[in-house]
């Protein structure tokens, strides 16, 4: 048995301990590619178009507006992307997995717009700030024509009114014989992911607890939303069917990182306030749209790679140097990106020590005091999310550059170049970690709890002889 006193040891750094140092990498500041390269990507997308609909503040109560709308209007998107692959005329398209991508792809952010309405409602300043349709309240009358809900007789005298956007096309895929079967199992997904929520979306599904409905079309403005899916390149007549799907998928792409830099706003904001519970939240969260970020470029793994890079020379989409991945042409993703890295600045705060002017480990050792009393467990659990935060930001720019090699071949995406200072997308990947207080205090933690089983295995292993 291990000796009783372990636990009241503190693990110190130690001299002995040798950490293998990496070969230093050179890091440059992070830049978006040139502006002409930046305005031509965002005049492609409309997107000042579409952040004009992200900035529309129409419900001053409703603090989760920002971050929600956005999200909403993402998943709106989808909708029609899945309309626009099943009506593609090519005969030689992937139908099979392009039904299976945009199916998980809605599930995924079904998934992570229910988190947001559970976590509102855990919020007392944003509970009840919605906007939603109760139709319970109103006695469940019905126009007899035009309605947008239905009835829906369970056992017994139980009756469960159901409203359904007007404006959204998921009620029309339900309809359609293409897309009735993603459109179903999207609508159990929206059924089964806000079973927590205090009320639910109002597209289509079931609602068989017979909550209130967001009033999704006042929210989302899907008309306003599907005005914008004609790119400007339409007009060049350019005949290729991989336009639309490639000016869609960056559209989600934008929307989804829009949400977060919402929601990295909010975690400053928390995290400033001593809210370290609700600020780990918005952690885990940031982790999953970074997820989700790789989930939506990898869709152009299954555009057809002849007409992809047709496209692209039509579009003359190319890198003007070195350093210029297509990617970095966003500049919300540019600033996504920063935003993630300034989170080791609040380190100090969440250990509430001051960093050592002369260099000292004080970080790292309130870290280690920290991890072993487990006093504030919020605090562990927010400073976990922070590293979870790093390691998903790194694994997107990695597999963004195994994505360029697989889509356009490894010479336009410079795969068959050395990992030199040039190369932006690898500095990202191979950078030093952005906690070193957080990393080192793990090592010599590591390093104490194997020396103690070291100390504590021949006494184990006596008392096994004795018995």
């Amino acid at each position: 048995m291990v000796s009783s006193d372990i636990r009241t040891k503190s693990p110190r750094p130690s001299n002995k301990l040798s950490i293998p140092l990496l070969p230093p990498v050179r890091v440059a500041d992070l830049a978006p590619a040139s502006d002409s390269a930046c305005s031509a990507y965002e005049h492609y997308l409309r997107l000042p178009e579409l952040k004009k609909l992200w900035d529309a503040k129409e419900f001053p109560d409703w603090k989760n507006e920002s971050v929600l709308k956005p999200a909403l209007q993402a998943l709106e998107i989808t909708f029609r992307f899945v309309s626009t692959e099943l009506s593609d005329p090519r005969p030689y398209t992937n139908r099979r997995e392009w039904r299976r991508r945009l199916e998980s792809l809605a599930t995924s952010q079904i998934e992570l717009i229910a988190v947001l309405c559970e976590d509102e409602e855990e919020e007392s300043e944003a509970r009840g700030t919605a906007p939603i349709v109760d139709l319970s309240t109103s006695g469940c009358v019905l126009a007899r024509e035009g309605s947008s809900a239905e009835v829906w007789k369970l056992h017994g005298d139980t009756t469960v009114v159901s409203r359904t956007s007007e404006a959204s096309l998921l009620p029309r895929l339900a309809t359609w014989q293409k897309s009735e079967d993603i459109a179903q199992k999207i609508l159990y997904s929206i059924e089964c992911e806000m079973r927590r929520c205090q009320y639910t979306l109002g597209l289509g599904e079931p609602n068989l607890s017979g909550k209130p409905s967001l009033d999704y079309d006042l929210v989302c403005r899907p008309l306003e939303l599907h005005s914008l899916k004609k790119s400007p390149s339409d007009s060049m007549n350019l005949g290729n069917y991989e336009n639309q799907a490639l000016y869609t998928t960056h559209q989600i792409l934008e929307s989804w990182i829009r949400v977060s830099q919402q929601l990295l706003s909010r975690i400053n904001e928390r995290i400033n306030a001593n809210s370290f519970d609700k600020a780990s939240s918005d952690c885990w969260l940031l982790e999953k749209t970074w997820k989700l970020l790789n989930e939506i470029t990898n869709l152009h793994l299954i555009m057809d790679p002849d007409d992809f890079l047709r496209l692209k020379n039509q579009l003359s989409i190319r890198a003007s140097n070195e350093t210029e991945a297509f990617c970095f042409r966003s500049r919300g993703l540019i600033e996504m990106t920063k935003l993630c890295k300034e989170l080791k600045h609040k380190v100090p705060r969440i250990l509430e020590v001051e960093v050592d002017p002369m260099g000292g480990p004080r970080i790292q050792e309130a870290a280690m005091e920290l991890y072993r009393k487990k006093a504030g467990f919020e605090r562990i659990h927010l400073l976990q999310a922070l590293q979870a935060v790093e390691s998903a930001l790194k694994r997107f720019y990695y597999s963004y550059k195994q994505l360029l090699v697989a889509v356009m071949g490894s010479l336009e995406a410079k795969g068959n170049q050395g990992l030199g200072a040039s190369d932006s997308l690898a500095q990202i990947y191979l950078e030093p970690t952005y906690f070193p207080s957080l990393d080192a205090a793990k090592t010599f933690m590591g390093d104490y709890w194997s020396r103690e089983c070291e100390r504590q295995s021949p006494d184990r292993e006596t008392r096994m002889g004795k018995k």
